[in-house]
């Protein structure tokens, strides 16, 4: 029970690589607040997870709406411990006719929610002088990818704040790191066509799609106490997609 009476925040934590995590954490022992804008999706997550996870509809690229959940949260529990930054969205398209809205958008959701959350919670990290921070980034972050402009920049925006912030916190003994998954089963890939998938796949020297599952299992393991001397770095949980 790595986590016996730690306080862990996951946004995004309805489904896919969120839901992962969160459940990575119960299984621990730790007490999880999770978020996200569907309701329906949030509660029957929390439920699931059993009477240690709860669940609040947050839009986390408004920044009351993180101040109040991070609130609560406080008020609960009376501490934070670890805050996994998941929520992300995607809206494709090439760069020559992507609409402004869909660029905002992501940014906000992917790159801004995370400024938001990281603000919120460290001021109860730095009076507690420990916390981990843990972002979730993306291997295209680093390499790039066609049609993705919005997706990459943002992804590519959580790498540097993750050094900038990992700089500011780290006298106070608050580590934070990245984690940049490759291509993952997931719902936001599910759609892709088969054609798509499968050049994808060509690209893993693994030679095959990771899960939600190998993305939470890094994300828990920096939160333990075994990384405590890892701070501002990128892992990457992509199969080599990167290396």
């Amino acid at each position: 029970m790595l986590f016996k009476n730690k306080v862990v925040m996951v946004t995004g934590g309805a489904a896919g690589i969120g839901r992962a995590t969160a459940t990575g954490f119960v299984k621990e022992g730790a007490k999880v607040a999770i978020c996200d804008v569907n309701p329906e999706a949030g509660k029957t997550t929390a439920e699931s997870l059993g009477p240690e996870a709860t669940f609040q509809q947050v839009d986390v690229s408004d920044n009351k709406s993180v101040n109040d959940w991070v609130e609560s949260v406080v008020n609960q529990y009376g501490q934070i411990d670890v805050l996994v930054n998941n929520a992300g969205i995607t809206r494709d398209g090439l760069i020559m006719r992507m609409k402004e809205a869909d660029w905002d958008a992501v940014l906000n959701v992917n790159l801004k929610s995370a400024f938001n959350c990281i603000k919120a919670v460290s001021k109860t990290m730095v009076k507690q002088r420990s916390g981990r921070i843990i972002n979730l980034a993306s291997v295209v972050g680093v390499i790039g990818n066609p049609g993705q402009a919005n997706y990459v920049a943002s992804k590519a925006g959580i790498i540097g704040l993750t050094k900038a912030v990992a700089k500011e916190l780290a006298s106070r003994a608050i580590t934070v790191n990245a984690v940049a998954p490759g291509f993952i089963e997931t719902d936001m890939t599910a759609s892709l066509p088969d054609k798509a998938r499968e050049a994808m796949v060509t690209q893993i020297p693994l030679g095959r799609a990771g899960t939600a599952q190998d993305i939470a299992a890094a994300v828990v393991f920096l939160a333990s106490d075994q990384a405590a001397y890892i701070t501002g770095q990128v892992i990457h949980v992509s199969g080599g997609m990167y290396m």
